[in-house]
């Protein structure tokens, strides 16, 4: 069931600031980001899309600000003072930073702060729990960020989580929002500034929020599984599958979880609509589902519900697929070629259909235009085919 949506009524904004933390990251969220082109991160930064205000991002990396300078914003926005609304981005998990009381160390750190009179590193955790209450939405990027991913994986040191278990399902930001969920180890870029723009529409008060599933997730987004969009869902209908990397045939029995996966990467691409897993061979480990990496492993082994699956596929796609290649026979015949029973290729000589073939054919155009004019026929009346139809069934009752 998706979250309930707020509404807003504002004036018009003329510039929101974004802060970008990182907490146990790889810092892949980031570039995956900076390569979006619908929209760009220029056209955000720079305030080039009609009604949205301007962004003003406050990232460790891409800022040309440093030091104290860099950090003045941070200060007043996590003290309710910026004076402009602002947006969190969390990249990478959040790590239990009290597992370090003892030993007075730290996870992740932006900045520093006075520790009993010393300056010590500012735990990236802290940060996002003093502003996130004055925060108008705080956007979780990455697997990481969302549900916790490799960093939280089974065994880890760190206490690792996503922002929902940290902030609580409690938590609502300034306007009134959940954390908003955009997946992927790293997530497309796409999907991230599409996001980003949709609730700047919101913020400016020209656009509804749009809907987010209960996971908090776009739900345009992230409703589709990957099988469903792939490029290679045909040969799974047709039971037809890869046995080796690199072959172009479905991947689900070499270790795809793609049936399973909620992820737009086939049909958006990894950048720029090019690329993307199954479209360059590799098979989907359920990098955006909140069960990455501990319920998609061993990697790149068959899943066993694809042992099911598979076989199903396999006995019903053998009926289809060569149904479907005797159209295909058909469908590769101009009306000349049917009528002299020869196609006149000089790159190779094409068979010609069997006896049973024709017969097959036959009665599938009978049902094909049934109800409709066969081409190159003139369309008869109503009384002309009842006519015709009662003379047939006068000459059977004849023959009896």
């Amino acid at each position: 069931m998706a979250t309930s949506q707020p509404t807003l009524q504002a004036d018009a904004l003329d510039e929101v600031h974004v802060f970008w933390l990182a907490g146990m990251s790889c810092d892949g969220c980031s570039v995956s980001a900076v390569g979006a082109t619908a929209p760009s991160v220029e056209s955000l930064l720079t305030g080039n899309m009609p009604g949205l205000p301007k962004v003003v991002l406050h990232h460790p990396v891409l800022s040309v600000t440093v030091g104290d300078e860099f950090m003045e914003p941070f200060h007043l926005a996590a003290k309710g003072e910026l004076e402009k609304p602002f947006v969190v981005v969390f990249e990478g998990s959040v790590p239990d930073e009290s597992l370090n009381d003892e030993n007075g160390g730290y996870w992740s750190a932006l900045g520093s702060r006075l520790v009993d009179g010393e300056p010590q590193p500012f735990p990236t955790a802290e940060w996002l729990r003093i502003m996130a209450p004055h925060a108008a939405a705080v956007i979780a990027i990455g697997t990481c960020a969302t549900w916790g991913g490799v960093p939280a994986a089974a065994g880890n040191v760190t206490g690792s989580m996503g922002l929902m278990d940290f902030l609580d399902e409690s938590y609502r930001s300034g306007l009134g929002l959940p954390v908003v969920n955009i997946p992927g180890c790293a997530p497309q870029g796409d999907n991230f500034t599409e996001t980003v723009a949709a609730v700047l529409m919101f913020l400016q008060g020209i656009g509804p929020l749009p809907e987010f599933d209960s996971l908090g997730r776009p739900a345009w987004l992230f409703t589709d599984t990957v099988h469903q969009q792939c490029t290679r869902g045909g040969f799974y209908e047709e039971g037809i599958f890869a046995e080796h990397y690199g072959d172009r045939q479905c991947l689900v029995e070499i270790g795809c979880w793609g049936p399973v996966v909620q992820c737009n990467i086939n049909k958006r691409g990894a950048i720029n609509h090019v690329g993307g897993c199954m479209n360059v061979g590799s098979p989907c480990i359920g990098c955006t589902m909140p069960g990455f990496p501990d319920n998609f492993a061993p990697f790149y082994t068959m899943p066993p519900g694809t042992i099911v699956s598979s076989t199903t596929s396999k006995t019903t796609g053998f009926f289809i697929r060569n149904l479907r290649r005797f159209s295909m026979m058909y469908g590769n015949r101009t009306p000349l070629w049917k009528e002299r029973n020869h196609v006149p290729s000089g790159w190779g000589h094409v068979a010609e259909p069997s006896t049973l073939q024709k017969v097959g054919h036959y009665f599938y155009s009978k049902i094909q235009f049934m109800g409709s004019v066969v081409p190159g026929t003139r369309p008869e009346s109503k009384e002309a085919v009842a006519k015709n139809m009662e003379s047939i069934n006068r000459e059977v009752v004849e023959q009896d």
